[in-house]
């Protein structure tokens, strides 16, 4: 009988040019489910991305630091303990204007993927 569960030892670390540590337990990159992803991330200080609207509601739980999340113009900072769902289809900025780095998880769904992500240039 086969198993019905999966444990993720050997998460795939998206190759990153900014710092920022993803690791991606379960997701497109690393078991090819296109319904969830879900990573651990850390994002060091002074980091942001480019904005982006995506087509999949992202959760987000700050482990330790702040994170900062520029949803259509309105500045919202999390802290460790607190979460955040963000609807698909809303403008964002994820950053960490902040001085100690930012460890996180983020569950989308659909998975994350680059190809739904639409960041701006």
């Amino acid at each position: 009988m086969p198993k019905k569960y999966q444990i993720q030892k050997s998460p795939f670390v998206v190759p990153t040019a900014d710092g920022k540590l993803i690791e991606e337990h379960f997701g497109n990159a690393t078991d090819g489910n296109s319904e969830i992803s879900i990573a651990h991330m850390i994002a060091p200080a002074g980091w942001s991305e480019p904005f982006q609207t995506p087509e999949f509601d992202e959760y987000t739980y700050i482990i330790r630091g702040k994170k900062q999340f520029n949803i259509e113009g309105e500045i919202v900072v999390l802290e460790k303990g607190q979460s955040i769902k963000i609807q698909k289809n809303t403008r964002i900025q994820y950053s960490n204007p902040f001085e100690e780095a930012c460890e996180y998880l983020a569950i989308c769904t659909p998975a994350f993927s680059i190809d739904l992500v639409n960041r701006e240039e």
